[in-house]
């Protein structure tokens, strides 16, 4: 079911599959598929930046690799990544592009922006607004990682707080 269609439907099950991830041992860096297949090309979508421009993901993809977290402010599995992704940001600058797309699931630009300065967060940062970048994505819950390699090939699918992303990165850059 579409996030753009039933908002309250994909809060409880992001709700579900979040509370499984908690619960799940920390994902291989080999990757978990969840949804869209390690393998297979990446699609594009538009989402907005965070003062309400479009953003199309097709300006990025296939021309360098990318790891994309589906993230909120409310997600405790997002904030287990932060320092990771801190990290690696850091490490690869310039190498990698870093794109956080914050769901729009009790959620609004202002209140992103606000999160990501508070954080120090980095990089790309765009706002769902509509679900197609989760729609594309099939994203099963916040905290999905999704790292696409300079050709626009999903190579890593993750998901939760516990995720290898060193390693998944590793895979894209080779």
């Amino acid at each position: 079911m579409a996030v753009r269609q039933n908002r309250g439907f994909w809060a409880i099950a992001a709700t579900v599959a979040l509370l499984g991830a908690m619960a799940a041992p920390a994902s291989s860096a080999a990757g978990q598929d969840f949804r869209i297949p390690v393998g297979s090309k990446a699609p594009t979508a538009i989402a907005e930046s965070l003062d309400g421009k479009p953003v199309d993901l097709g300006q990025w993809i296939g021309k360098e690799p990318i790891l994309m977290e589906f993230w909120a402010t409310w997600c405790p599995n997002c904030r287990q990544l932060e320092p990771q992704l801190l990290k690696l940001q850091e490490q690869y600058k310039g190498k990698v592009r870093f794109v956080g797309v914050a769901v729009s699931v009790n959620q609004s630009p202002a209140l992103v922006k606000r999160y990501v300065e508070q954080h120090s967060l980095f990089g790309e940062q765009l706002y769902d607004r509509k679900g197609f970048v989760t729609d594309a994505y099939e994203v099963p819950a916040t905290s999905y990682v999704v790292v696409i390699d300079a050709k626009g090939t999903v190579v890593y699918t993750g998901l939760g707080g516990r995720q290898d992303l060193a390693a998944a990165i590793a895979k894209a850059v080779k």
